[in-house]
């Protein structure tokens, strides 16, 4: 026995090493037709792997103080060697996990994977999910330039409009009166040590309880039906190497275009960074136009078209509250009896191609300055966007399905 052996029995003995190994990678098996959709997945892991290392190294010279975060963050970009580098990896890495994420969301959509038995892996998606945004906006605030400044005091203030509550729960988070150096100290705590702790855990459960139930697929359909004599899956191929070796393919691509944009593009036309954040924040200056950054558009503008009640944002931090909220019930909301779109009716086609349109309207609603005919298309989109979730019993109920084929279509 060789040396390399013994120790796997050495170690196998005192910790699951092998057998987590197979139940993981070797012997989980996933379906033989996974496609473009599937690559968001491990891109996921991929950016969020980027955003802890960039991270850390960027934490090691960036000053938490309103005296100096802006003037740390001007230190690590002109002055630290490959300093530049490292931000703008981090900063485009910010919003690359978020397409990544949106679409990786948006293939659960289209292929049913929050249905029955994937409920729970769903719900801690969700929570991923939370934990982005929450991550994203403490982060946002770090860099104290006056776009951030002035994006965060827009989000600060909504608390405030929470009934006899409000005020304290503004201090609280704040804590302050206004934002100040003990709140960049607060945030990036929570953004460097509470979030990513918390966020790590979520996508280690998300992955078991995935493996668990098994990949879903884009026909739809359950592949341990169907077995050979060993008990393998026969529309089923070992992850590893099979699936490793093939997101190694989306991983090279994805990184050509992400370091084109972190090369040639890295403030994104100022969607990824804006041009108010490379000055100071001031308190004196307000920017001609204050939005939140790209990803967060769509509930912002949400909030923005949703009318106020006797002069309080209440009505519309509820909106959009429930924006969210409501995707985590999507399971018991379908009523369909096939998962994916391929097989469902023609209802749940136009109701999934009318909520992305709306949805992406909206974010770009966000991003411009208000008014008249751009809160009115807001509002019907808003009323789009829950329609598709509160109408989701009645149209999923009553159309006409095609049955699904007993076997995955399009394999490899």
């Amino acid at each position: 026995m060789s040396m390399g052996k013994k120790l796997m029995n050495w170690v196998d003995a005192r910790f699951p090493a092998t057998e987590t190994y197979e139940y993981h990678m070797s012997k989980y098996y996933a379906p033989k037709n996974f496609n473009f959709w599937y690559f968001f997945g491990v891109l996921s892991m991929v950016v969020l792997v980027n955003q802890l290392v960039t991270g850390i190294w960027l934490t090691m010279m960036f000053n938490p103080s309103a005296e100096g975060a802006f003037a740390s963050v001007e230190y690590i970009m002109r002055d630290v060697e490959g300093g530049w580098l490292i931000r703008y990896m981090h900063s485009t890495g910010a919003s690359a996990f978020f397409v990544v994420v949106y679409l990786h969301m948006f293939r659960g959509l289209l292929y049913g994977s929050y249905k029955k038995p994937r409920e729970l892996v769903w719900i801690i998606g969700m929570g991923i999910y939370l934990c982005l945004m929450a991550e994203g906006f403490f982060g946002y605030l770090l860099p104290w330039g006056n776009m951030s400044f002035w994006g965060a005091q827009v989000i600060l203030n909504l608390p405030a409009a929470i009934p006899f509550i409000g005020d304290a729960l503004g201090e609280w988070v704040k804590g302050d009166y206004i934002i100040s150096g003990i709140t960049l100290n607060r945030f990036f705590a929570l953004h460097v040590v509470a979030i990513p702790l918390i966020l790590v855990g979520l996508v280690f459960v998300h992955l078991v309880a995935l493996h668990h139930v098994g990949s879903n697929n884009p026909d739809g359909i359950d592949i341990k039906k169907l077995k050979d004599k060993n008990g393998v899956p026969l529309d089923g191929v070992a992850f590893h190497p099979y699936y490793t070796v093939h997101d190694l393919v989306g991983i090279v691509v994805f990184f050509m275009v992400f370091f084109a944009v972190v090369f040639f593009f890295p403030e994104g036309g100022g969607y990824f960074l804006e041009p108010p954040n490379f000055e100071a924040a001031n308190p004196l200056k307000t920017p001609d136009h204050i939005a939140p950054v790209w990803y967060y558009t769509p509930f912002y503008a949400m909030l923005r078209a949703t009318p106020s009640m006797f002069g309080s944002a209440l009505p519309g931090v509820v909106v959009m509250g429930a924006s969210i909220a409501i995707l985590f019930v999507l399971p018991w909301l379908d009523k369909s009896p096939v998962r994916s779109i391929r097989y469902k009716g023609i209802l749940s086609k136009i109701a999934l191609v009318i909520f992305v349109i709306s949805f992406l309207i909206l974010g770009y609603l966000g991003v411009i300055p208000s008014s008249d005919l751009a809160t009115l298309i807001a509002r019907i989109c808003t009323v789009l966007y829950f329609l598709f979730f509160l109408l989701m019993p009645v149209y999923t109920s009553m159309e006409t399905c095609k049955q699904p084929p007993e076997r995955v279509t399009g394999g490899h």
